[in-house]
């Protein structure tokens, strides 16, 4: 059973670390260890912890080991009390990767957004160099890698958004090193027969951010809602997460393309109000739609996966729940209505 709300973040941490019995069943039969790159970042903590978690609850015995820079010792001390193990690296250096520990499986989630347009140079290591690094070390092992649905192009909201089979189109450096991102693991996935699966998202919520969150920020303070971006997609976090792990048994060489976000295409216009109501505050809106939005159809996933657990009418009622009683925001905009990419 879903729960009505989140009286604290521990009540909210928790639910999303807690491993679906698909997940749990996963563990049982997923042969090896696991290693979970760029754990520190907003989905890997929870990611690392609800895997720990479904190892817990298969009876098995199976390391799971999250690897980043921990800048931030509070991410590290919540992965190490969750019986997660955690080894600090700097990926983007080669050698510091060569000293990392070939684990069976790997679920890959480093990356660069923010920021490009001040030092484009840097998104492009993280996003390319960076992924080339790990793309070579773990050659021989099984690769989910995390992307984005803005490697798509623009399309209209009556198409039902881009397939797996659309053709790359990247609108800006952000996406267009991202779409490098793909190319060094397709090209180690080719070169030593890799197996791997690119996950496309958009966008995931949690109630500290997301599109969701962003929205609802700004009924809150009297903000108007931007219309350029008229659409977008999106899926709860816990249910990105149990995909991701999911998706180690769908990895292939020379390589699986897999989107991952909800099965709706959800109007700006329509969530703002709705979000609105639940706020009990009146929603202005700024300029109208474009045709045109980022937009990913999820088919493939959801017949692999089945339906979220969490849908998004529940998410609305959580994020208004959430603002209203004043629940933590980590301040990361997602910044969905930017349409030239320039994050």
């Amino acid at each position: 059973m879903l729960p009505a709300r989140f009286e604290n973040e521990a009540a909210l941490d928790d639910f999303l670390s807690q491993p679906a019995p698909a997940v749990v069943a996963l563990m049982r039969r997923l042969p090896g260890d696991l290693a979970i790159l760029g754990a520190a970042g907003k989905m890997g903590i929870s990611l690392a912890i609800q895997a720990v978690r479904a190892v817990r609850e298969a009876g098995v015995t199976k390391r799971v080991v999250a690897v980043a820079r921990f800048s931030n010792p509070a991410a590290r001390r919540a992965l190490e009390d969750a019986g997660v193990e955690t080894l600090a690296c700097d990926l983007l250096e080669a050698a510091a990767v060569a000293g990392l520990p070939r684990l069976a499986n790997v679920v890959f989630m480093a990356g660069r957004k923010f920021g490009t347009g001040g030092d484009a140079p840097l998104t492009w290591a993280a996003n390319t160099l960076l992924p080339a690094n790990v793309a070579t070390h773990f050659r021989e092992s099984r690769i989910v890698a995390f992307s984005t649905g803005c490697v798509y192009p623009l399309v209209a909201p009556d198409s039902g958004g881009c397939t797996e089979d659309e053709a790359p189109e990247p609108v800006g450096e952000y996406a267009q090193s991202c779409l490098g991102r793909e190319r060094m693991f397709e090209y180690a996935s080719g070169r030593w027969g890799t197996p791997l699966c690119l996950l496309r998202l958009n966008y995931a919520i949690d109630l500290r951010y997301g599109v969701l969150h962003d929205l609802a920020s700004m009924i809150l303070r009297d903000a108007p809602v931007d219309l350029g971006m008229g659409w977008f997609n999106c899926l709860w976090q816990g249910d990105a997460n149990a995909r991701a792990l999911l998706a180690l048994e769908h990895c292939a060489a020379p390589r699986t393309i897999l989107n991952l976000t909800g099965p709706e295409i959800l109007s700006v216009r329509d969530v703002a109000r709705r979000l609105g109501n639940a706020l009990d505050r009146p929603v202005r809106f700024n300029g109208a739609e474009h045709p045109t939005a980022w937009l990913n159809n999820a088919t493939q996933s959801l017949r692999l996966f089945g339906p979220p657990a969490v849908a998004v009418e529940r998410l609305i009622a959580w994020t208004a729940d959430w603002l209203r009683t004043g629940g933590r925001s980590l301040g990361l905009p997602t910044h969905f209505e930017v349409r030239d990419g320039r994050f």
